[in-house]
């Protein structure tokens, strides 16, 4: 494995993108509580915090569909750019929201320019590296990225919530500076000219093939959502449930569990590449991350808050599988979808979050917390083993091919 081939600004740059797209991303639910009750929410985080983190959701399906169309049609850097230009703004005004609109409208627009930096990056760096270190480039991607979420937690832990959104938004605006020096892909080149349908999801979807293996790439991931979005987010809900007496912080909860992410992308992206399969990495991380859901569900009560930390890390550990699963997304399809597809299945696994919190919520009045999340992770996991089985392994496959659609 060559470090010089696989650190190219490509790599580079994407990495980076990726860690400011997981600070901003993931900092709403590392400040949800102190800002909904600094904006007079006292008491009622958990339902005003859900629908705004279903309104950001909402916006990155969007805007990954945008995005997703845009970076087959303009070119993935155009959007890598673009994106992360948007959701600086976003994040940045979001520091001086005031109230429930102003706050909704910062998450929604930042959502929607969230959506477009993973898969542009993702795509460009599967593009501009050699089959055999694919895999290894987009592994260093999703390590570097997911540590965002633990810098975000450490910031949190030292600034105003106000404040944290605005580094966010710094961070974004610096990271503008680094476009000199990286081009655009070959193989995107390559396809520019040609007589073929280019980011048109429409006609994607209505091939049944292709249809089928963009559900299934979205459903393999489902899970990995709903550890972060359920688990780790409610992380004080499930304290008071399980009887844990010290009080638990949400952004410790979210650190705790992206450096589990840090260690679990880094681990399913190399054990993709040294067995050479994309989906058994995949389908062992699926076992694992179950059955530490349950260990987090009936093992915990009478608990301390560090062990739940420990535990928010295990989950991330175990749910670590993101980076094979964008990654098989992009090598499933052809160079003139490849962008829609890249972009849009990590924002519809995302928004996968809002039928399931709304799914929790409803469920929680009658069968309590850990019940409701139990059925949610029965379902969301046996649905991802049966996806992954469905799907061909694309581990070493040549991208410089067409969807004809």
């Amino acid at each position: 494995m060559s470090n010089i081939r696989i650190l190219n600004a490509a790599v580079i740059v994407a990495a980076l993108g990726y860690f400011v797209d997981i600070y901003d991303l993931l900092l709403f639910n590392i400040v949800r509580v102190e800002s909904l009750r600094s904006i007079g929410y006292l008491g009622r985080e958990l339902e005003v915090g859900a629908t705004l983190h279903n309104i950001q959701m909402t916006g990155l399906v969007i805007g990954g569909i945008v995005w997703g169309v845009l970076a087959d049609r303009k070119g993935r850097l155009s959007v890598l750019f673009g994106s992360i230009f948007i959701y600086s703004i976003a994040n940045f005004l979001n520091g001086y929201a005031a109230n429930f609109t102003q706050y909704a409208i910062c998450r929604f627009v930042a959502g929607f320019g969230l959506a477009g930096e993973l898969g542009a990056g993702i795509t460009l760096v599967a593009e501009v590296l050699p089959a055999h270190l694919r895999g290894y480039g987009t592994m260093l991607v999703a390590t570097i990225g997911v540590s965002g979420a633990v810098v975000g937690g450490l910031v949190a832990q030292v600034f105003d919530w106000r404040l944290c959104y605005k580094i966010g938004g710094a961070l974004g605006f610096g990271l503008l500076l680094l476009r000199i020096g990286v081009s655009e892909s070959s193989v995107f080149q390559n396809v520019k000219n040609h007589n073929v349908s280019k980011g048109n999801i429409i006609k994607l979807i209505r091939n049944k093939d292709c249809f089928k293996r963009f559900m299934l790439c979205i459903l393999s991931g489902v899970p990995i959502w709903f550890t972060i979005g359920i688990l780790v987010a409610y992380s004080p809900e499930f304290a008071k449930e399980f009887n844990i007496l010290d009080p638990i912080l949400t952004s410790k909860a979210i650190m705790y569990c992206y450096i589990g992410f840090v260690l679990g992308d880094f681990a399913s992206g190399y054990l993709s590449q040294l067995i050479k399969s994309r989906n058994t990495a995949v389908k062992i991380f699926l076992a694992m991350n179950f059955f530490t859901v349950l260990l987090f569900l009936f093992m915990m009560n009478g608990s301390s808050a560090e062990k739940l930390y420990w535990m928010c890390c295990f989950l991330g550990l175990t749910g670590g599988y993101w980076a094979v699963v964008v990654t098989m997304s992009a090598e499933q399809f052809g160079t003139n979808v490849r962008g829609t597809v890249a972009t849009t299945v990590p924002n519809f696994i995302r928004f996968a979050v809002v039928p399931m919190s709304l799914s929790f919520i409803t469920l929680k009045p009658y069968l309590g917390l850990v019940q409701s999340a139990l059925i949610i992770n029965l379902i969301v996991t046996g649905i991802a083993f049966v996806a992954v089985y469905a799907l061909k392994d694309s581990y070493g496959k040549d991208l410089n091919f067409v969807e004809y659609l």
